[in-house]
């Protein structure tokens, strides 16, 4: 696949209050179909791009010979600049759904594989497609790969690293036997090595899909699922175990697998299906959310005392929705406290088809209070094309939902079709926008804005020095909160002796502690324009 790489540093073209400012741009072109499917963040504020390509032209110079889709991956340092680019391939076609940062700094990948065993991928295949998940660390480099799956097709939607630093994975699967519906929602719980601890399948009498998982802060998961389905009425839930084999032989472990029929019934055509769950991957409560048309949600996201749960409505006012549409397809959001009580909803709209598909919530410094909701998503032409169709859009929202501004992005650039994929609000007030852009159908290449942002940044607490881990095993992460072009950070115990002295040009850096003894020590930093700064490390 031939790819170009491009930077800018200009003023991009929107609607709104005010300009923002581009800070850089990439754009990733490609001859072929290109899929993106999110921007993952990392600890030390550099940019994982993921998603799905062909790239015939390297299996061929690799004497690799597969036509088929892969897992691709392109990590970008803070300034925008390439750091790696990989490839993980099977020998049919495999699809890169979602990444998660780890705790160590490494990334866990999970997707939707047609492949068998051999190129990269080093398990059978269980039946039909299977989730394929590939723990990496922040270089690149597998530490392990595992193969999920039965003899019905899965495929995987989500991805999320608990509390106990083993993971949640959520996908679908299509007319299993231990399922209720045409599909139904699989959640398979692993610890940090990939050892599978649980699973569980949860549906109604039709199609579930699911779209979002994130973590909530006792540990366990939230699922915003696409509900198609009706409840199912006297069936209680059950736990099958199901014996592994492996290499031949009976395997002496086996995963419970457990069994939750949907209990909540759909309003309209299709609802949003909210589940929460526990760090032990038990359902606690359910909620559906839903009109009588086509409701279909896209993204969640915590706030100080609860969740917003978002997507597109087709719905007029009915069900338990409150809000009506003005035209094609709207927004719709619901705030819920954390036992899923409605506490407000709201309707926005574009015009045409309005697609969420990226939200992040700005909150307080002591976490007490939520100040603001950013979406993005773009705008579908349906019949009469409006002006800014096909274009990155930014919805800026106060803690309660109400509009505060919105804009249109294009960059150094705009072509035909332009989607967002993904979108990250960053520490800094920075935002990050990754999406596709096509100048022609079928060559979607990957477009990824980095902006600043005044209105934004007036709402993120400042600060001179962060440290985190703190207190710190390993690693630590020194964030510098100012601007600074050049800086020196200087590590010194607690007798003033320095023990560490590097520069830096990034506004996070990454300091090894694994020589240091218990205790604690002071970080320094100087800027060359003359801020100074510094903040106590404990040493566990």
């Amino acid at each position: 696949m031939k790819k170009i790489y491009l930077s800018a540093c200009t003023v991009c073209t929107i609607l709104g209050l005010s300009a923002q400012e581009v800070l850089w741009q990439k754009d990733i072109k490609s001859s072929t179909q290109d899929f993106l499917s999110q921007v993952t963040t990392t600890i030390d504020q550099q940019y994982l791009i993921t998603g799905s390509s062909i790239q015939s032209d390297k299996f061929q110079q690799r004497s690799r010979q597969n036509n088929g889709y892969d897992f691709h991956l392109v990590k970008l340092n803070q300034q925008g600049e390439e750091a790696w680019e990989k490839y993980f391939s099977g020998n049919n076609h495999d699809y890169l759904s979602a990444t998660v940062t780890t705790q160590d700094g490494g990334f866990l990948l999970a997707g939707t594989t047609y492949s068998g065993k051999g190129l990269d991928k080093k398990e059978d295949s269980k039946g039909g497609s299977d989730i394929w998940l590939i723990r990496i660390n922040e270089f690149g480099d597998e530490l392990w790969q595992k193969t999920l799956g039965t003899s019905s097709d899965e495929e995987a939607r989500a991805v999320i690293q608990s509390t106990d630093l083993g993971f949640f994975v959520a996908g679908n699967v299509q007319n299993s036997s231990k399922g209720y519906g045409s599909k139904d929602v699989w959640i398979t719980r692993l610890d940090k090595d990939g050892k599978e601890l649980s699973q569980l399948i949860l549906g109604g009498k039709g199609l579930d899909e699911v779209e979002k998982m994130i973590p909530t802060k006792d540990g366990g998961a939230l699922l915003g699922i696409y509900s198609r389905s009706s409840e199912i009425r006297d069936a209680g839930s059950g736990v099958i175990t199901r014996e592994e084999k492996s290499s031949g032989e009976r395997s002496v472990s086996s995963t419970a697998i457990s069994q939750m029929p949907k209990a909540s019934s759909n309003f309209g055509e299709g609802d949003y299906w909210i589940i929460k769950l526990d760090k032990t991957g038990k359902v606690e409560w359910e909620k559906n959310f839903g009109g009588k048309g086509d409701d279909h949600i896209r993204t969640l996201a915590l706030t100080a005392n609860g969740y917003i749960i978002g997507g597109e409505s087709r719905s007029e006012r009915s069900g338990n929705k409150t809000v009506g549409i003005e035209e094609g397809t709207d927004l719709w959001l619901i705030a819920l406290n954390e036992r899923g009580d409605e506490q407000w909803q709201k309707s926005y709209n574009f015009k045409n088809r309005d697609i969420l598909m990226g939200m992040s919530v700005i909150h307080s410094a002591n976490d007490n209070s939520s100040k603001g909701i950013l979406l993005g998503g773009y705008t579908q032409a349906e019949g009469r094309i409006e002006k800014d169709d096909e274009t990155f859009w930014m919805l800026y929202l106060d803690g309660n939902g109400n509009e505060q501004w919105r804009k249109h992005v294009s960059g150094d650039s705009r072509q035909k079709e332009e989607r967002l994929s993904d979108l990250k609000l960053n520490r800094d007030g920075s935002i990050i926008l990754a999406g596709t852009s096509a100048k022609e159908l079928g060559k979607e290449n990957w477009k990824i804005v980095k902006l600043g942002d005044k209105q934004v940044n007036d709402l993120i607490e400042k600060y001179d020095i962060k440290i985190y881990p703190n207190p710190v095993s390993d690693y630590a992460y020194v964030e510098i909160g100012f601007d600074f072009k050049e800086a020196d950070i200087m590590l010194y115990d607690m007798s003033g002796r320095q023990l560490q002295n590097f520069k830096t040009k990034n506004r996070v850096t990454k300091i090894n502690t694994q020589a240091l003894v218990q205790g604690a020590y002071l970080v320094t930093i100087k800027t060359d324009n003359n801020k100074t700064a510094s903040a106590k490390l404990i040493k566990n």
